[in-house]
């Protein structure tokens, strides 16, 4: 499989987003977000994105030179309008804020509108964490789950992002999404013909079905409780913000792409200080880290926690390079003959 070195996605990812037009601020956000999340092994939201990311530039989509506005009328809240920003520019900026609040407050929260697609929520989580503040980030999404005993999709896959410093280098992080499986995922068993695992899709109908082909939603994780995760997420994203709520929110590959879809985010800070110390915070958190990676595994297995398959596959792609598939292949491919960057591969 073709291989390329983190560095040099780095590289050509920002020279990529610089011939698109993007400002400074925009191109670093996005570059940062989607070669870590690539680097980290969640590749449904990484660099396979980026031709779909400079085109919605290009074409009028998201706003490549954004003029955020930031509105404070609680001492620990805020709220931004984002301009039609790129996600990624929009969450970096807003959890700035958030963590200047908490600085002060203890805590600072910012809702979001206005704004676009942000790839993974665990670019800004961590971020907070990596500054020794725990970070939450949420974010809405077009309709893909089906409702809970329902016949059609109602939430997007709505995701749920919090992470936490710890003594070791890399904090705790939860990030995952209210469904089963990231849509993305759906898409390459309809491209290569395999039948989904029971439980993942619904039919038309409501009905469960394993044909990706006749799939027309994802199901909640958990059941009804994946579902009211995903509506706890609707209301800070969409019912706070202001934007569009469940099936209103335009889809991101079907609406034209000169139209902007008007997403809503919500981001929090918090220190880690309220009843003892940071470092007693990292300590305690240090310590539950290494109990639950102690604990007995069934045979054949591993207990971990959220964010350590995460963690381990960072370390591989960083010394091995990060895997690309065929079409994100041909799709750098083409983003460095149509912009005239060059693309190194291994």
């Amino acid at each position: 499989m073709t291989r390329i070195a983190y560095d040099d996605l780095v590289t050509f990812t920002g020279a990529v987003l610089a011939k698109a037009g993007l400002d400074d601020f925009s191109r670093d956000a996005v570059t940062s977000g989607l070669c870590e999340t690539s680097l980290r092994g969640v590749d449904s939201h990484g660099i396979r994105l980026l031709p779909h990311y400079a085109a919605s530039a290009l074409s009028g989509r998201k706003n490549p030179k954004p003029d955020f506005k930031f509105n404070q009328r609680f001492p620990a809240m805020g709220a931004l309008d984002a301009d039609d920003a790129f996600g990624h520019a929009a969450g970096i900026y807003a959890m700035d804020r958030a963590m200047e609040m908490a600085e002060t407050q203890g805590t600072g929260t910012v809702s979001v509108f206005n704004s676009s697609h942000p790839g993974a929520m665990a670019s800004f989580a961590l971020k907070a964490a990596r500054a020794g503040y725990i970070g939450f980030a949420f974010t809405h999404a077009d309709a893909l789950v089906v409702a809970h005993g329902g016949t059609r999709a109602l939430f997007g896959t709505n995701p749920v992002c919090m992470a936490a410093p710890r003594r070791e280098e890399e904090p705790f992080c939860l990030d995952m999404a209210t469904s089963t499986i990231p849509w993305n995922r759906l898409m390459r068993h309809r491209a290569s013909g395999t039948p989904l695992a029971e439980g993942l899709a619904a039919d038309e109908n409501g009905a469960p079905t394993t044909d990706a082909n006749a799939a027309r939603a994802l199901s909640p994780t958990g059941g009804y409780k994946g579902y009211g995760l995903g509506a706890m997420v609707e209301i800070l994203c969409g019912v706070m913000s202001g934007m569009a709520v469940a099936r209103d929110i335009p889809a991101m590959f079907t609406t034209p792409m000169d139209r902007p879809r008007k997403l809503g985010q919500f981001y929090m800070a918090m220190r880690t200080d309220c009843c003892g110390s940071a470092d007693d915070f990292r300590a305690r958190l240090q310590a539950m880290t290494d109990a639950a990676r102690s604990e007995p595994p069934r045979e054949g297995e591993e207990v971990m926690l959220p964010g350590d398959p995460e963690i381990r596959e960072s370390a591989r792609r960083r010394r091995d390079g990060i895997p690309l598939d065929s079409e994100t292949e041909d799709g750098l491919r083409a983003l460095s003959e149509t912009h005239d960057v060059p693309l190194v591969l291994t």
